[in-house]
């Protein structure tokens, strides 16, 4: 990385740590319904397939609410739906743990869901504007490792706080996350770009769904679902499969999270220097080894460097996506085409879903090992077409 590379961050530290953030707080936000799936089975007195059921209520109410939040930030700037997102998710997370039964809380998650995707998309559009064009895979990375700082916080929540002061004060804690936006309201400047484009009163163009634009989606939705069958039924997995307590939980998803949190900067810098398909096509080869020690091995220790080569590998790929996705859309039509790609990862929620539908027949091991393959492979041969010359010319790398 250059010099100028590593200024760049210095100079564009508040957005740069907003971005971190503001993912991490989303992450943080959303996992600790995954900790708490077979608890909440019981609380509602409901089976596994009806509590994944609500993971999926939550993505694709998160299809509609990223398609209008990618549009408001095309129309109002990043920055506003960027605040807007974390204070609308960050208060329903805090309205979940009011839930009164099975019905009341799958509606507070789905309009919980509609906010979720907001932060992502705006944040992701603002910071790839923001920031040169060499020094973005290295933020793209950064950025990234927030959901697994998330993720880690949520897993330490679920470990020391959880037993003591029970399910409803976890979602409690998620109101928290609405302090950033006084953070990102004083020190995050709007995005060049979208101002340039703004004072130049520029016609609104339609966004054109070029061969590029249709692979970056594609890639978003089935890498997505492999995402969802990594984590979303883990801790579920080690409690019921491996039957772990909260404190044997704990360090599993810790070294997940931790390999997570270092693998997708590296990634960053990894794309930077050997281009992305070559980067993206090598990490998706190399899950698949990684699943069986993953999912289908019982011992301690294949079950923790399984987890570590998840993070490290598989989960790090999702430090390339913002720069993958942003880079395929001029910045007048970003928002809104960021916004679709994010609502196609919403709709791979149904992963656990599935799952929680065929392990009964095949045990919930083996069901997330298939997913997690299946989907490996559809990504890798999405992510190995040449699509370069659809790239608009301002943004191609």
């Amino acid at each position: 990385m250059q010099r100028e590379d590593i200024d760049a961050l210095k100079r564009h530290w508040p957005l740069v740590l907003a971005a971190l953030a503001g993912w991490g707080l989303d992450g943080f936000d959303f996992t600790l319904l995954i900790f708490l799936i077979p608890q909440l089975g019981k609380v509602f007195n409901v089976t596994l397939p009806e509590m994944a059921f609500v993971l999926t209520a939550t993505g694709l109410a998160n299809v509609v609410g990223t398609i209008a939040w990618g549009a408001a930030a095309d129309k109002w700037g990043r920055k506003l739906p960027f605040i807007v997102a974390v204070l609308w998710f960050s208060c329903l997370c805090g309205l979940s743990g009011l839930a009164w039964g099975y019905a009341s809380f799958v509606v507070f998650r789905i309009f919980f869901g509609i906010g979720f995707g907001g932060e992502w998309s705006s944040s992701a559009a603002l910071l790839m504007e923001t920031l040169p064009e060499s020094a973005r895979p290295l933020a793209s990375g950064i950025m990234m490792a927030g959901y697994e700082i998330g993720f880690l916080a949520a897993a330490w929540v679920f470990r020391v706080i959880y037993p003591v002061v029970g399910w409803r004060w976890m979602f409690g804690i998620g109101v928290l996350p609405a302090l950033l936006t006084l953070f990102i309201a004083m020190r995050v400047n709007e995005s060049p770009a979208w101002l340039a484009g703004k004072h130049q009163q520029q016609a609104v163009e339609k966004l054109k769904v070029t061969p590029a634009v249709l692979q970056g989606w594609a890639f978003m939705a089935f890498i997505n679902f492999m995402l969802w069958s990594i984590f979303a039924l883990y801790p579920t997995f080690l409690i019921t499969v491996r039957h772990l307590t909260p404190a044997g939980v704990f360090p599993y998803v810790a070294t997940y999270s931790v390999a997570s949190i270092i693998g997708k900067p590296l990634a960053g810098r990894i794309v930077h220097r050997f281009g992305e398909r070559p980067v993206l096509i090598t990490y998706l080869l190399l899950t698949i080894p990684s699943t069986l020690l993953y999912v289908l091995n019982d011992s301690a220790w294949a079950m923790a460097v399984g987890a570590l080569l998840m993070g490290l590998v598989a989960n790090s790929i999702f430090g390339i996506t913002p720069m993958y996705l942003s880079r395929r859309f001029p910045s007048a039509r970003r928002g809104i085409g960021v916004g679709v790609g994010y609502a196609m990862t919403s709709l791979s929620v149904g992963a656990p879903y599935v799952i929680a539908l065929v392990s009964p027949s095949f045990g919930l091991s083996a069901s997330m090992a298939l997913f997690i393959v299946a989907s490996a492979v559809i990504s890798m041969a999405i992510a190995a077409a040449n699509t370069e010359r659809w790239i608009p010319r301002q943004e191609a790398a």
